[in-house]
């Protein structure tokens, strides 16, 4: 089955965040992800995966003014400069975590700004994200996110533009980031979509849906997906980017059954 790596932002909350690692590693998990790692020294976090034995799967970049509602900065014209200094935040970060993987949010489309502008500063952007990234073997994701429930407003909000943004990109480390739950919820048709876009594709994130909970609890065959991505041959990390129905470990019943099934 696919390797899962435990979203330490979702997963474990009971207990402050550097105690997330361990749990997640005596869970089974044998990597991590989360948002942002930057409210932390990058050394400390490097010292929480030694001790858990973990591997960093991917973070993202630092996304603006998160508190006040910012969802990234790569499509937003006349704010190039403060992007630039967040790759090289990441960049750091990624270098010192030894992390191959991050993400690049694009942001919420600002009002009176034509598409055409948003686009090539999106483009432009993430030209520069992958080539200083390039320098360390890291791979820079764009991820498509639904802006009917959970991010209203965001510019990225379809796979279709994201598959047209990484041709526009053209850049060998510059790759989709596939959540499927996010998937469901702009256009369904998940298996043929990882089929057809299995090449491109540099990391998965699963939640079912409705409700973001864990697999088994919606709409998501999620038992066939993952069939699906081993007959296929898919080598990445699948994320558990999902909000526990109960507790972390109550709702696990579906990784023993992937892992023994």
């Amino acid at each position: 089955m696919p390797q899962f790596a435990a979203n330490l932002s979702f997963l474990f909350t009971d207990l402050p965040f550097p105690e997330r690692f361990q749990r997640a590693a005596a869970a089974g998990f044998q990597g991590v992800e989360y948002l942002f790692p930057y409210d932390w020294p990058a050394h400390d976090v490097a010292e929480w995966l030694k001790a858990a034995a973990v591997e960093q799967v991917l973070f993202n970049l630092p996304p603006g003014d998160w508190a006040a509602g910012e969802r990234g900065l790569a499509c937003l014209p006349h704010r190039q400069g403060e992007f630039a200094e967040s790759v090289e935040q990441a960049l750091n970060y990624a270098m010192v975590l030894d992390c191959e993987r991050v993400h690049c949010m694009a942001g919420l489309r600002p009002e009176g700004v034509a598409e055409s502008e948003l686009e090539a500063t999106y483009i432009a952007n993430l030209q520069f994200a992958a080539d200083r990234f390039a320098t360390v073997g890291a791979t820079v994701m764009l991820e498509p996110i639904n802006s009917r429930i959970d991010m209203p407003g965001y510019w990225l909000d379809d796979v279709n533009k994201a598959l047209r943004l990484l041709d526009a990109i053209a850049r060998p480390n510059v790759k989709l980031q596939l959540d499927l739950y996010h998937a469901q919820i702009i256009q369904g048709d998940l298996a043929r979509t990882i089929e057809a876009n299995l090449g491109r594709i540099g990391h998965i994130q699963i939640a079912d849906n409705p409700g973001r909970h864990e697999p088994g609890t919606g709409e998501i065959n999620y038992p066939f997906l993952f069939e699906l991505m081993d007959r296929l041959g898919y080598a990445g990390w699948v994320g558990c980017e999902y909000k526990p129905l109960t507790t972390t470990e109550a709702g696990l019943g579906w990784l023993a059954g992937s892992q023994h099934g």
